[in-house]
C-alpha cells in the first residue's frame, strides 16, 4: 500500500477514534508540516518560536480537537494550517502584550509572498482578525489564505492539495488578498 493509502487509512481510523493513527499520519507528514513552520517563521531568528515548537503546538491543537475528522491529505493539511495560524497569532498576542501593552496599528498592505516569513506582531493581529471576517464571508477564500500563508503552500500546491486548477486558486488569492486589504485598512 503507497503512502497516500496509508494516509487515507490512518484518516479513517483517527476519524473512528484511534489516536495512535493520528500519530502515525503527524509522523508521516512530520517533514511536510516542519517545512511549513520554517517557511512561515522565516527571519523570526532570536524569537521563542521555533519551526519544532510551531509543529508540535500544533499538533497539541489537533489532537485537542474532539470534533476534528480529516477526511484526507488536504483536510489535514488545511487544519494543520487552522492549527499553525491559532499558534502564530496566539503567540504574538502575548509577545505584543508583553511588549508594548496590546497596541494594534493599522496595516495597510498585504504582501503577496510571504518569503520572509510572518510578522509575529501587531500586523499578525490584523490579519487574524480580517481572516476571520473573510472565513464568515467565504470559507473556500479563506482556506486558500491560510494554506498560502500559514502553511506557506504555492498556488500549484494549494491546486494539487485541494484538487483544483492553479488558475482558480490564483483567483481566489487575488479576491481574498482585495477583501483582506480592505478590511485591514477599515481598522
Amino acid at each position: 500500500m503507497g503512502e497516500t493509502a496509508d494516509i487515507t487509512g490512518w484518516l479513517d481510523a483517527a476519524r473512528g477514534g484511534d489516536r495512535g493513527a493520528l500519530d502515525r499520519v503527524l509522523a508521516t507528514l512530520y517533514q511536510e508540516l516542519h517545512a511549513m513552520a520554517r517557511r512561515q517563521l522565516a527571519g523570526q531568528h532570536g524569537q521563542t518560536l521555533d519551526a519544532t515548537a510551531l509543529v508540535h503546538e500544533a499538533y497539541l491543537r489537533l489532537v485537542g480537537r474532539h470534533a476534528a475528522h480529516f477526511d484526507d491529505r488536504a483536510h489535514f493539511f488545511a487544519y494543520a494550517a487552522s492549527a499553525m495560524r491559532s499558534v502564530v497569532v496566539d503567540y504574538a498576542r502575548q509577545r505584543l502584550a508583553q511588549k508594548r501593552g496590546g497596541d494594534l496599528h493599522r496595516v495597510t498592505e498585504l504582501p503577496e509572498e510571504v518569503e520572509g516569513g510572518l510578522r509575529l506582531d501587531e500586523e499578525m493581529l490584523g490579519l487574524d482578525t480580517a481572516l476571520t471576517r473573510l472565513e464568515a464571508v467565504d470559507a473556500r477564500l479563506a482556506q486558500v489564505v491560510e494554506l498560502r500563508y500559514f502553511a506557506g503552500l504555492s498556488e500549484l500546491e494549494i491546486a494539487s492539495l485541494l484538487k483544483r486548477s492553479e488558475r482558480s486558486i490564483r483567483r481566489d488569492w487575488q479576491k481574498a488578498r482585495l477583501f483582506l486589504l480592505a478590511s485591514l485598512q477599515e481598522r
